[in-house]
């Protein structure tokens, strides 16, 4: 809000935030879009802000949930599942994801926030058990370990504003297709990945995870 607005006594059109973090791992992220909106209204900086669903695909660090559970079986451990493993993610493909940030990038409006999904909701257990036939293992052959603390229920993505308005559109809408291919890949690349599994999952059961 400019000078004269402020000595006019005239309140800023600015929205409430509606987030709810569950965690501090969440709430990092949603005090740094209210940073970046906060450069934008005060200096002008043309940030854009994408909150985006779950991604998976190559390249992930074996840490991640896909990833981990796939290179588990790759080396004769068994997957882990959190909870009750009925935390809904919406997932999308790594290459959508990076379409979409060169869209916004591109021609989306400086200030704005756009919402990246590929209505692509499941639930972890089910996302575990089709790792799992997929690589030829029966879909009960997991550990159930203790839930992350702080783990939220359900991360929800609405993005029929960025596609209305940028154009945009997913192009891997199969996630069985694209599961197949991302465990194709870290079939084929376990050089790549290899040197952070062993400490990744040492880092995990210390965590009791």
């Amino acid at each position: 809000m400019d000078n004269d607005s402020i000595q006019a006594g005239r309140k800023p059109n600015v929205p409430k935030p509606k987030c709810r973090s569950g965690s501090p791992y969440s709430s990092t992220k949603a005090s740094s879009d209210l940073l970046a909106r906060a450069w934008f209204r005060t200096y002008g900086v043309p940030v854009t802000i994408s909150n985006c669903s779950n991604n998976y695909g190559p390249y992930q660090h074996v840490e991640k949930f896909i990833p981990r559970q796939i290179t588990n079986v790759l080396t004769g451990i068994r997957p882990k599942l959190y909870g009750d493993g009925r935390n809904v993610r919406d997932w999308i493909h790594t290459e959508d994801h990076s379409s979409v940030v060169w869209a916004i990038l591109a021609r989306g409006v400086p200030g704005d926030t756009c919402l990246v999904g590929a209505d692509g909701e499941c639930d972890n257990i089910t996302v575990m058990r089709d790792i799992l036939r997929a690589m030829g293992c029966p879909a009960d052959d997991f550990d159930w370990v203790r839930d992350r603390p702080g783990h939220d229920r359900r991360y929800a993505i609405d993005s029929s504003k960025l596609r209305r308005e940028l154009g945009w559109r997913p192009r891997h809408t199969d996630f069985a297709e694209g599961l197949a291919d991302t465990i194709e890949w870290y079939r084929d690349n376990e050089g790549w990945w290899r040197p952070a599994k062993e400490a990744t999952e040492a880092r995990y059961a210390a965590q009791g995870q």
